[in-house]
């Protein structure tokens, strides 16, 4: 069930968010996705073509908007690479610590 607790707490963070589109949750689920499958490490490093199958999208413009603006919103931090032999990198925030700080 722990594994389930990033998504949860994205969920519960983004409630009022309405700037927040369908098409963003599932990039965050796919990121996800991909970071349970490498041991949640944290930052990952990932190319476009690997999580825009994962996350439905196929428009190279709407995923890195929609990355750009979760980091923009400060729902994850996005480094992108430019390099073709390097992935971008994404490093994710506990959400749980950031509610307790902004108390």
């Amino acid at each position: 069930m722990e594994s389930v607790k990033p998504l949860s707490d994205f969920f519960s963070v983004i409630e009022k968010d309405y700037r927040i589109s369908s098409t963003h949750i599932a990039i965050y689920a796919a990121l996800l996705r991909y970071r349970s499958l490498k041991g949640f490490i944290n930052p990952i490093e990932i190319f476009r073509h690997e999580l825009a199958p994962i996350a439905k999208i196929s428009s190279k413009y709407t995923y890195h908007k929609c990355m750009h603006e979760l980091h923009e919103y400060g729902y994850l931090r996005y480094e992108p690479s430019f390099k073709k032999t390097r992935g971008s990198r994404i490093y994710f925030f506990d959400f749980e610590l950031r509610n307790i700080e902004l108390s």
